[in-house]
Order: C-alpha cells, then sequence, then structure tokens
C-alpha cells in the first residue's frame, strides 16, 4: 500500500518534500515558507469567497510558486488535500490560465465568472 494514496496532516509534509526541488534552498525554513503558500492560496480564496475581494495575481504567484518548486502533479495532489469542494470553482481559472490542467480536467467543477473576468483582464 502507497503510503501517499490519501494525503493527510500526517503525511503531507512527507510527500510534499519528496517531490520538492529549489536548489536555491539552503534551510529547512524555506521548504516550510514554500508549503505555507497552500495556505495562502487557500486563504486568499476564503477571502474572496467572503468578501468579493480577489486578489487574482497574489494567488498566481503562489501557484506559479508551488509548482515551480513542488512540480504540477505534486502541487495539484497538495491542493486537492487542501481546498474543498466549493474552492475549486474559484481555482480552476487559474489552475487553466497555468495550463497546469486541460479544460476537461476537474469537468464537474464550475468555474466562477467573476474569476474567469479578471483573469482575461490580465
Amino acid at each position: 500500500m502507497d503510503l501517499f494514496t490519501t494525503l493527510t496532516d500526517d503525511n503531507i509534509e512527507l510527500f510534499a518534500a519528496k517531490y520538492y526541488y529549489n536548489p536555491r534552498c539552503t534551510h529547512i525554513d524555506e521548504f516550510y515558507e514554500d508549503l505555507k503558500r497552500f495556505k495562502y492560496i487557500k486563504r486568499l480564496v476564503n477571502r474572496y469567497q467572503e468578501t468579493g475581494k480577489l486578489s487574482e495575481r497574489l494567488i498566481l504567484n503562489h501557484l506559479i510558486v508551488v509548482f515551480n518548486v513542488f512540480g504540477i502533479e505534486a502541487s495539484l495532489r497538495i491542493l486537492e488535500s487542501r481546498l474543498s469542494e466549493n474552492q475549486w470553482g474559484i481555482v480552476k481559472p487559474f489552475l487553466i490560465l497555468l495550463k497546469a490542467i486541460e479544460n476537461t480536467q476537474y469537468a464537474g467543477i464550475e468555474m466562477d465568472n467573476v474569476v474567469v473576468e479578471a483573469l482575461r483582464k490580465i
């Protein structure tokens, strides 16, 4: 049985460390700073849901960094474990814009129109 079949609070750090690649990383604190970016993404999505204030460039920046240091597949797995179903409609347009997923992936998730329009302006 694979240790990472299901990502939990107990194994997420080990999973992230397995896929982490940052040649400029000189201390373990840098790994944890990069890992916290998933929390920041979730927090920014929550803020958008609660207030309607979308920080699209900040979300894009965090996603770009996590894709660069953890890889796309591992980052998507971590996002899947950290985001709730109602948050995926907000994140999906970002993932499509960054070409991390195809339009057909996560097919059952309807994209948030406000997010789509904001990203079209970038």
